[in-house]
């Protein structure tokens, strides 16, 4: 055959991708037809079949489709192969392996079907060349069966298209360039937007789209098999090369950027793009995920994240990708294409993609998610500003692919300022009072759930789970607006402000370390000194509805030897030491919760020579003392739930309490005072499992008036029959 008949070529894709390749066909000035599963069909000659070797980006191989014929037994495939003119595609010493496959065919042996192919090939060359030495070019055929019908093609390609010239030969990459040109090409980026793989690993994606970006044609750095074909032009294929180098452009306007954690994968990623002639287009950095940010606008995030599919990694990448909106929603402008074959991708978002495609990435399953930002705005029109001066036009309002806040966030804010404003007016006087920590915000709007405390000029703000119409990102962003909005109406100076977020929980202690920033500042109250952590803990060390009970505590602490249970901090226990008590125990299980109520100790110049620190379960405490008159006073601060690593009991406030103030009780002298407090909502004290004892419940007057909930604990006064109580 000569190079100008009309040859009907197949453009083999992965699953998911014909369309892409039909683009690229189409803009190459092909017709094209999507005929099955990963084929592409067009016609050209063999100067086309060169051509779309050397340029397509995102098809496997270029096949010539010789014919195809039936196939329901050997001996119809037998005599339609050999009646196939092969002659015409392979020369006298060309080598013709045969390949195969079988799909829901009648003939499933596929050595079988190669050898009956292979046998008819050679019957009808050797009918026309005679001896079949096989020491020339190389014409791979392949007999696919699907269905009792055989398709034969031969291979123009050699190694598949995928292989690139840039890529190492001994490193294998998880992701094949061809389907990291496709991802690029689904994308809305284009050489004037900034570009981020946060997962580059070798950096086959950015590569691919520095190469498509300066027109770099994917196949110039290595040869294909027809090259060597004797009825193809070799000047041709000369000239092929100078017009794609002809069409390259020197440079990007901006660098893109690849950042992973693995400074080997970075290190193989540099050396690969040092190849394809794009190490100056591309900046790769070792930096994790969570610290991706960018000041540049309307720029796109291609990547596909690492993903274990192993059953006992599931917990582990749910949480991976929860992060993912939190660290996209920084990007308003941006959109977002990310390839993962994580089942449950959109669900952990929070958020549905604008588009999914489904692909194939080797043999796994995967979807293609886009998330669409706002688009870049158009080049200004002259006549357009003008118009613009005479009746100016609304700019439209930007929708991130991520996050956003709508006129009712807005709404609220105001709403916000306007309640904190009343109530900072209200508590003026209190630093006068001494007292410089308080709630300025109590979830008094239902539709605004923030606790908002001040520490003398600090805010501490917390932010309690609730249903909501909102995805993560949107509620991140409204979050952050409510915060910002309370720190500009009350003068917070910036960096001044702490924001937590308190799920429900249950099994698990109420003091929970959240980060390990340990931002601690020093607070007064009552004339006393404290350590605050505003940034570690849910919690920060001071329990402020427990300020009027401290006061009062203090108040009897004269002359006593105090118990403290649950000590936490230990700020009942320095107040007691500041009102006189001849000694203190403060007992928790907690070491660091310890040595932080001593320092509280050292805060206030006290001598801890008569107080005492136990490192200790309280339960096994309380059940390893000798009954007796030890204490005076006791406070037992109790949580909902306790339990630790540290033993296998897990206390629980129901079950629990009536044996721990029995069992406390015993260890307190005649008309001694316990006060017993909780914070668990559904709590009832069992007064006939403690009846002899003098209790009355006192919650309305150790609850402080800054607490617009006044359930926030229950507290009881429980005296020990026998003395003045």
């Amino acid at each position: 055959m000569n190079d100008s008949s009309a040859i009907p070529f197949l453009a083999t894709t992965a699953f998911g991708i014909e369309a892409v390749t039909a683009r690229e066909l189409q803009l190459l000035g092909y017709q094209t037809e999507i005929v099955g599963s990963g084929r592409v069909r067009f016609t050209g000659d063999y100067r086309d079949a060169m051509r779309t070797n050397l340029h397509l980006r995102t098809a496997d191989r270029i096949l010539i489709e010789v014919a195809q014929i039936p196939a329901g037994d050997f001996d119809a495939l037998f005599e339609g192969v050999k009646a196939l003119p092969w002659e015409t595609w392979i020369d006298a010493k060309g080598a013709f392996p045969v390949k195969g496959r079988s799909y829901q065919s009648q003939l499933t042996s596929v050595p079988a079907v190669q050898r009956a192919t292979k046998r008819a090939i050679v019957e009808r060359l050797q009918s026309v060349h005679g001896n079949l030495p096989e020491t020339g070019a190389n014409y791979t055929i392949e007999v696919a069966i699907a269905k009792d019908i055989a398709t034969l093609t031969i291979d123009t390609s050699g190694a598949g298209l995928a292989r690139r010239g840039y890529l190492d030969p001994d490193r294998h990459s998880p992701m094949k360039s061809t389907l990291a040109a496709a991802l690029v090409q689904l994308s809305y980026w284009d050489k004037d937007r900034p570009l981020v793989d946060p997962f580059c690993g070798s950096g086959i994606l950015l590569i691919e789209a520095a190469m498509i970006a300066r027109k770099l044609a994917p196949g110039l750095l290595r040869d294909f098999a027809l090259i060597e074909w004797p009825a193809v032009d070799q000047e041709q294929w000369l000239d092929l090369q100078e017009e794609a180098r002809a069409e390259e452009l020197e440079s990007l306007p901006e660098s893109i950027i690849g950042y992973d954690e693995d400074p080997s994968a970075l290190r193989l990623a540099r050396r690969q793009a040092m190849s394809a002639g794009v190490d100056k287009d591309i900046h790769f950095q070792e930096q994790a995920f969570a610290q991706m940010t960018s000041k540049r606008k309307y720029g796109c995030v291609i990547t596909s994240p690492p993903y274990d599919d192993h059953s006992r990694s599931r917990r582990t990448m749910w949480d991976f990708y929860r992060s993912f909106p939190d660290i996209f929603r920084q990007l308003p402008t941006w959109s977002h294409f990310i390839l993962t074959a994580f089942p449950e991708f959109e669900r952990a978002m929070g958020q549905e993609a604008n588009r999914r495609r489904k692909m194939y990435n080797g043999r796994v399953e995967c979807h293609y998610y886009q998330f669409h930002g706002p688009p870049p705005p158009k080049a200004d029109d002259p006549k357009q500003e003008v118009e613009e001066e005479v009746v100016p036009k609304p700019r439209p309002v930007i929708q991130p692919a991520f996050g956003g806040l709508d006129d009712k966030a807005r709404e609220q804010a105001q709403l916000l300022k306007s309640r904190l404003s009343k109530r900072a007016r209200h508590f003026r006087r209190w630093p006068k009072r001494g007292i410089y920590c308080y709630r300025l915000y109590d979830r008094d709007i239902p539709e605004i759930p923030l606790v908002i405390d001040l520490y003398h000029d600090y805010l501490h703000i917390t932010d309690y789970e609730r249903p909501h119409d909102r995805t993560p990102a949107q509620y991140a962003d409204w979050l952050d607006h409510m915060c910002e909005a309370a720190r500009e109406v009350l003068e917070i100076p910036e960096g001044q402000m702490y924001v937590k977020h308190r799920a429900r929980q249950i099994g698990t202690t109420q003091h929970e370390k959240v980060a390990d920033d340990s931002h601690i500042i020093t607070v007064e109250e009552g004339g006393l000194k404290f350590e605050v952590n505003l940034s570690d803990y849910v919690d920060t060390g001071l329990f402020l509805d427990h300020r009027n009970l401290r006061s009062q505590f203090r108040d009897e602490a004269s002359g006593k030897r105090v118990l403290n249970l649950f000590c936490y901090t230990g700020a009942f226990s320095v107040y007691a030491a500041a009102g006189g008590a001849t000694s203190t125990t403060s007992v928790d299980l907690n070491a660091n919760y310890l040595d932080w109520a001593g320092r509280n100790f050292q805060l206030n110049r006290l001598s801890i020579a008569k107080h005492h620190f136990v490192n200790s379960d309280v339960m096994q405490y309380l059940r390893k003392q000798i009954a007796g008159a030890k204490f005076d006073l006791a406070i037992v601060d109790v949580p909902t739930f306790s339990n630790s690593k540290k033993t296998d009991d897990v206390f629980d406030v129901q079950h629990d309490h009536v044996e721990l103030i029995l069992r406390t009780l015993d260890l307190m002298s005649p008309g001694a005072v316990l006060y017993f407090s909780n914070n668990f909502r559904r709590f009832k004290l069992d007064e006939e499992a403690l009846a002899g004892l003098s209790i009355r419940e006192i919650s309305k007057h150790t609850v402080p008036e800054d607490f617009r909930n006044q359930r926030i604990h229950r507290c009881w006064r429980i005296a020990k029959p026998g003395g003045d109580s």
